[in-house]
């Protein structure tokens, strides 16, 4: 039978004091993006934050990179410009405008209705914008949508209590269907890769949208699945070779056995992820890039992380065998 990589031998408990040197540095990271979300001083989408999303349509061609000066022209250098696909409808673009960068501040005003109206005086100042840019193209405004900041600040908790209440929820499964040092190990190990995920994010300054946070969720689901399949191969070894080895043997053993079939289904994954990345266009670009970052750190904490740290606690706190 092929495998793409053969037998191998690799004392990767060997090296778990190098490995949480550098997880807890991607894990504080983590950290520090997770407190500047909170506080509102991350690159937050316009899910998050509130704001305008135009969506229309021109009656003849037009270069995007002429509709975005247009708009820096009309007073929204910071909007997002996207050109569409649709059927039936060419020249078609969405426009999103955040509520902090609406005219001036103006979306702060007290009251909801002095809001609306703000609101309103913003989106035909938009319009107005593309009137007078380009007078012999008329700009079909089909689908104006408004979020108010309440509302983004609203969708942020329910993110963030999504992420949790998975966390949760794979620790709770890992308890019963191994131990609960195993199962704390995996739940560890999937706030590393969102952690980590968020934490670069941060650094360079990508928002973090309702799509991602999808990909965040995707990724605890993945990170599970690949310390599931560690776990399992461990779990057969510890009744196989209870005799014959001590257990940092077994640990390492059991993620030898498995290497191969874990490279080669996240690299599987990484490619479709790629291919979402550099051809599905500008909407899935941060999904797909937190689905990338996050395989990648995902394969590595189920190897890294999440087996050493079981290894660490049978150490401090013996439970089954010593050689």
């Amino acid at each position: 039978m092929f495998r793409l990589i053969g037998k191998t031998n690799i004392d990767f408990i060997g090296v778990r004091k190098i490995t949480f040197v550098i997880s807890s540095v991607l894990i504080i990271l983590g950290l520090i993006a997770v407190a500047n979300v909170m506080m509102g001083t991350a690159a937050m989408g316009i899910d998050f934050t509130g704001g305008i999303i135009i969506q229309g349509n021109f009656d003849k061609p037009i270069d995007i990179g002429d509709l975005r000066s247009a708009l820096s022209d009309g007073g929204f250098p910071e909007a997002s410009t996207q050109q569409l696909n649709i059927v039936g409808a060419e020249n078609s673009y969405l426009i999103r405008v955040k509520a902090v960068e609406l005219s001036g501040g103006d979306q702060v005003a007290e009251g909801e209705e002095a809001q609306s109206g703000a609101t309103m005086a913003t989106m035909n100042k938009i319009l107005d914008a593309l009137k007078t840019a380009f007078p012999e193209n008329q700009f079909n405004n089909d689908s104006p949508h408004v979020i108010s900041p309440a509302v983004g600040e609203s969708l942020r908790d329910q993110a963030k209590w999504a992420v949790i209440i998975a966390v949760l929820a794979i620790l709770i499964y890992i308890w019963f269907r191994f131990d609960f040092r195993f199962g704390v190990a995996a739940t560890v190990a999937t706030f590393h890769d969102v952690l980590t995920v968020l934490g670069i994010f941060w650094v360079l300054q990508i928002e973090i949208d309702l799509l991602v946070i999808t990909a965040l969720l995707t990724l605890a689901g993945y990170s599970l699945t690949d310390s599931v399949v560690v776990f399992d191969r461990i779990r057969e070894n510890l009744k196989l070779f209870r005799k014959k080895g001590d257990f940092v043997e077994t640990i390492n053993a059991s993620i030898n056995e498995v290497l191969s079939r874990t490279i080669v289904t996240s690299m599987v994954i990484l490619f479709v992820v790629l291919t979402l990345l550099f051809f599905g266009g500008q909407v899935l670009h941060s999904f797909s890039l937190a689905l990338a970052i996050g395989v990648v750190v995902g394969t590595y904490s189920s190897v890294f992380v999440a087996s050493p740290i079981v290894v660490e606690w049978e150490s401090r706190s013996p439970k089954r065998f010593k050689k």
